[in-house]
């Protein structure tokens, strides 16, 4: 029987690097979609300034791939593109609709949230491997995350949903 080697909380943590590296970078493209389709300005102005945020993402996870001497390279994210093709699925079927704009807010809201558990984690396994660096890094990551969840929340309870209703 062939022994398996013992990869570690380094190498998991890599992984989960790869993957929410190519999580983010499918972000990136999905947004201004989503911006475009939104009939709320305040919604698609939401999507435009986290697209700004993604990219900062992308910067401070490729300085991280880079401090671990590693190329950024992504690995396919089955989670996200279920989420992010649940996603354009709403666009296509609430196009025009009233929901659309709610839609679009909680399709949004399932990205942060998964991004959310994602980046919480990757920093408590820094943390745990003392890269600090990395671990602040993961950190403001996570934050903006939140900030981001946090508008799309309140934007969806004082109007789209509203106007969905």
């Amino acid at each position: 029987m062939p022994t398996t080697r013992a990869k570690g909380l380094e190498e998991l943590f890599s992984d989960t690097l790869k993957d929410v590296y190519y999580a983010e970078k499918q972000i990136l493209r999905a947004l201004p979609k989503m911006a475009k389709s939104a009939s709320s300005g305040e919604l698609s102005e939401v999507f435009e300034k986290h697209r700004q945020e993604t990219e900062g993402h992308v910067e401070r996870l490729e300085q991280i791939f880079e401090a671990m001497g590693k190329p950024a390279r992504g690995k396919t994210c089955d989670a996200i593109v279920g989420i992010l093709e649940e996603g354009k699925e709403i666009m296509e079927d609430y196009a025009g609709d009233s929901a659309l704009d709610a839609g679009l807010a909680a399709s949004a809201q399932a990205v942060e949230h998964y991004e959310i558990a994602r980046y919480g984690t990757l920093r408590t396994w820094a943390d745990e491997l003392g890269m600090k660096d990395a671990s602040k890094l993961l950190d403001q990551t996570l934050q903006e995350e939140i900030k981001t969840d946090q508008q799309l929340t309140k934007l969806a309870t004082s109007a789209v949903n509203r106007k969905a209703a």
